[in-house]
């Protein structure tokens, strides 16, 4: 590394999506220009999250429960690091990252944002302020740098930008499963014709109006199938609906599918009803299979479909129900590929940051 800038890439756990998450950023760097060294603060060491991640990557072990309070010996630890590899500036994920990042002197560092109120809290405005000369503030979507921007309204522009999260748009095409192997990988039907959910059982998620929806349009679907991939604590409150609303039989519960992307050519529409959507990243994975989509118009979502899908109110059940009706197809001619290959693929990310780091420079 003796002839490369080393850049520190700080991450609270690997846990999906951040492993991911990890790679988006790491191939963000020139690889004749920077090394990036990447180092999760949680979690034990992974052979398939450093293959998947790529570079030299350190895993510091903790629980989470560690960094509570003032992680000074988190701090200690990473400082350590700069001392082995002189690192030339950083990129944190998440506030605590950032927090520990930040205290190594002079060390410019880039803190990414991927959820609503990073910076929300008397402490944590007055810790960023004081580090704003060398810290510049990226939310992973318009709409998280627009929150930022609103909690820290004295926070210099020109620190303030949004890179979008991106695919590797090659592994993405290679890896998806036809509809027919996706189907009967899942234990899917193959005549059916399927609305397809992906994300954890949460409020956020808001499967309630995503079932109560399907439940309004399965009257007019022919032979009609939804399917929800994904785990957590609303499991039992949402089968209980879909069984009040007499469609049981027809909402089908896969529970958590490791690398669900590959799978989605399952589906005829994918349909998002979240309340709360930094970004969207299943949109842009059922997007690139080329299923058609439908989400909620909240958050960085509408930044994701663009013009490339239907959009519905906040819990819009009759609008959703509506939408599942359109026999909806995707644009022809090989623009939804154009259009995630424009703004969301690796390259695309790497040429906004590139104008990012002239300004750096």
């Amino acid at each position: 590394m003796a002839d490369k800038k080393v850049v520190l890439q700080l991450c609270h756990s690997y846990g999906a999506p951040f492993d991911d998450v990890a790679r988006q950023w790491r191939v963000l760097f020139d690889p004749s220009e920077y090394e990036v060294v990447t180092v999760f603060l949680t979690g034990e060491p992974s052979d398939k999250v450093s293959e998947l991640v790529g570079g030299e990557v350190i895993y510091l072990g903790y629980r989470s429960k560690d960094l509570r309070g003032l992680k000074r010996k988190q701090i200690k630890d990473v400082q350590q690091l700069h001392a082995k590899y002189n690192f030339s500036l950083a990129v944190a994920h998440r506030y605590k990252p950032i927090y520990i990042a930040t205290h190594i002197k002079d060390l410019p560092v880039f803190g990414v944002a991927h959820a609503y109120g990073v910076f929300e809290g008397f402490w944590r405005k007055r810790y960023v302020a004081s580090c704003q000369q060398r810290l510049t503030l990226i939310g992973v979507s318009h709409a998280i740098r627009g929150d930022i921007a609103k909690t820290l309204p004295a926070y210099p522009e020109e620190k303030l930008h949004a890179i979008h999260n991106h695919i590797d748009t090659k592994k993405y095409q290679a890896g998806q499963l036809g509809k027919n192997a996706a189907r009967e990988a899942l234990g899917l039907p193959q005549d059916a014709y399927i609305v397809g959910n992906v994300g954890r059982l949460h409020p956020d998620k808001d499967q309630k109006t995503l079932i109560a929806g399907f439940a309004k349009a399965f009257p007019d679907l022919d032979n009609g199938l939804l399917v929800v991939v994904g785990d957590g604590r609303l499991e039992d409150e949402l089968k209980q609906q879909a069984k009040e609303l007499g469609v049981e039989d027809a909402v089908n519960f896969l529970g958590r599918v490791p690398d669900a992307w590959q799978y989605f050519k399952a589906f005829d529409v994918f349909a998002l009803t979240s309340n709360y959507e930094p970004f969207g990243m299943v949109l842009l994975e059922a997007m690139i299979a080329g299923v058609p989509v439908i989400s909620t118009d909240v958050g960085g979502a509408p930044e994701v479909v663009g013009e490339y899908g239907e959009l519905i109110p906040l819990e819009g059940i009759g609008a959703l129900a509506q939408a599942l009706t359109l026999n909806l197809a995707v644009k022809e001619g090989g623009q939804m590929d154009t259009y995630i290959n424009n703004n969301f693929s690796d390259r695309s990310a790497q040429d906004k940051f590139r104008n990012i780091m002239r300004e750096y420079k």
